[in-house]
């Protein structure tokens, strides 16, 4: 029996939940993630028409990109479609779960998706996010050291990049003197005693803090474990807003347009005054980006492709770089395909749908 909840594990295990802004509302919106699954749903936003094609499909699950609800209830009338959801949700016991700036920050996420849609090569985060990583140091004996390690990897420590099971390793000697009343794993009790240990010092991200302790508590064989955390000024440069790669070749910015416009199906493509510069550099952001404009200038690159910019966004960035607005929707509609790969790798059998609903509240004429 599938529960959601293992579903949804894989989700967050590929765009975890610490990951999004302080602002968002990403996770379970409503319903019983306890439940079996019969099916789901996938959508960029919830709407009533969706919710109505969850039900027709038989599907008691939707994963969409965009939170149904961003701010909390004092009563649920139906007073609006946001109520009229999860009133109905509730009523066919339905699961309503959001995937948003966790999935857009995440290695692998939105943002990656739009740069192998467009071909860019040799991609990477253009704002990493700071002051999101820690470093354990602990010391064992030397015979535990190889379950201890393991154990942390295991845990979702020691990953720097694509290399993982990280970690930096010294022998030295300890020494303890085990009080009154104590059960000491070496030594006795009231005597110093000297022991040959192992420092280990590896990385982690500092919302796994808790998983990993819990981990090295569980194997490390001291009564009292040594260990400290501290905190790193370093940039974790898998994760973060936006992204900035390269074209295999140069293009003319109107036929670099054009092409974009064509990819993405959009009404209208948006655009500051052309530069006269061929692009080869390529930043972008889908939903609202153009926080990252200053970033995407001070990288150097010759254009810079959001789905939402303000009317000064397009005087700031002179003749520094191309920007180019191709619509909130239209830059993260390719949600559903990540939502797809993660689901059918891991359960292939399982019924995923793509919602038919064009829940896309702009329209061009």
């Amino acid at each position: 029996m599938l529960r959601i909840k293992d579903v949804l594990k894989e989700i967050e295990q590929y765009a975890p939940l610490p990951l999004q802004e302080s602002w968002d509302n990403t996770g379970v919106q409503v319903g019983d993630v306890n439940q079996s699954t019969t099916g789901v749903l996938l959508c960029l936003d919830v709407t009533e028409e969706v919710v109505d094609e969850a039900i027709e499909l038989g599907c008691n699950l939707i994963i969409s990109h965009h939170p149904l609800a961003f701010k909390a209830f004092k009563s649920l009338t139906g007073s609006s479609y946001i109520e009229r959801c999860m009133m109905k949700a509730c009523k066919y016991d339905l699961v309503i779960y959001a995937a948003h700036t966790n999935l857009d920050n995440a290695a692998g996420g939105v943002n990656f998706r739009l740069a192998e849609l467009i071909g860019l090569e040799n991609v990477r985060v253009l704002s990493p996010q700071k002051g999101a990583l820690l470093k354990l140091v602990t010391f064992v004996p030397e015979a535990y050291a190889e379950l201890v390690r393991t154990t942390l990897f295991n845990a979702g420590a020691g990953t720097v990049g694509a290399y993982d099971s990280c970690s930096f390793n010294l022998a030295g000697k300890g020494t303890f003197r085990a009080g009154e009343g104590t059960n000491p794993f070496c030594g006795e009790v009231g005597e110093l005693h000297v022991e040959r240990e192992i420092r280990i010092e590896t990385i982690l991200p500092a919302f796994r803090k808790s998983t990993i302790t819990r981990a090295l508590l569980s194997v490390h064989p001291y009564e009292e474990p040594v260990f400290d955390f501290y905190p790193l000024n370093n940039t974790w440069d898998q994760v973060g807003s936006g992204v900035v790669g390269e074209l295999p070749e140069e293009e003319d910015e109107l036929n670099f347009l054009q092409r974009i416009k064509d990819l993405f199906q959009v009404g209208c493509v948006k655009h500051s005054a052309f530069t006269g510069k061929p692009i080869r550099e390529v930043a972008l952001c889908g939903g609202s980006g153009a926080f990252l404009v200053k970033d995407a200038i001070a990288y150097g690159a010759d254009v810079f492709i959001t789905g939402e910019a303000k009317y000064n966004d397009f005087y700031d960035v002179e003749d520094r770089i191309l920007l180019a607005v191709i619509g909130h929707y239209e830059s993260e509609v390719c949600t559903k395909d990540i939502f797809y790969n993660i689901i059918s790798k891991k359960f292939p059998t399982f019924a995923v749908h793509f919602s038919n609903v064009n829940s896309n509240p702009v329209k061009y004429l």
